[in-house]
């Protein structure tokens, strides 16, 4: 994990949203702290093995709310119906509004199922 990249982030957004982007951060690093990270599409960007082109989940901020972001969400199996309906087939986004509706436990089980997914991903994605 590249403090830096985080803290390259942090510097440039909104300070009221930098607790929602660290808890974010926590609970992603706290699923896999071998992530590699970069900023990528203004947001913060994670990877694993220096492979962006596959990023597994990325944070950005928007007027309203941060989003977690995962490049081929749409492999994912989403019981909680926490995903945002969108217009991408693959891209899918968590909304989170405040520090309090950051659930460690449900970040990491939605970036570690991303992780397993990776390959599968990799080998299909021209099809999906």
């Amino acid at each position: 994990m590249s403090d830096s990249a985080r803290d390259t982030f942090i510097d440039g957004i909104d300070p009221r949203i930098v607790p929602l982007v660290f808890a974010l951060d926590r609970a992603v690093i706290g699923a896999r702290g071998d992530f590699d990270t970069r900023i990528s599409y203004r947001m913060l960007t994670y990877a694993l093995a220096g492979d962006f082109r596959h990023w597994i989940c990325a944070i950005g901020p928007t007027k309203k709310v941060v989003c977690l972001r995962f490049l081929f969400g749409g492999l994912l199996d989403d019981p909680r119906g926490v995903f945002r309906a969108g217009t991408s087939r693959i891209l899918r986004t968590i909304d989170f509004a405040s520090v309090e509706e950051v659930d460690e436990q449900l970040v990491a089980n939605y970036v570690n199922e991303a992780v397993s997914r990776l390959d599968y991903y990799k080998a299909n994605e021209r099809d999906l």
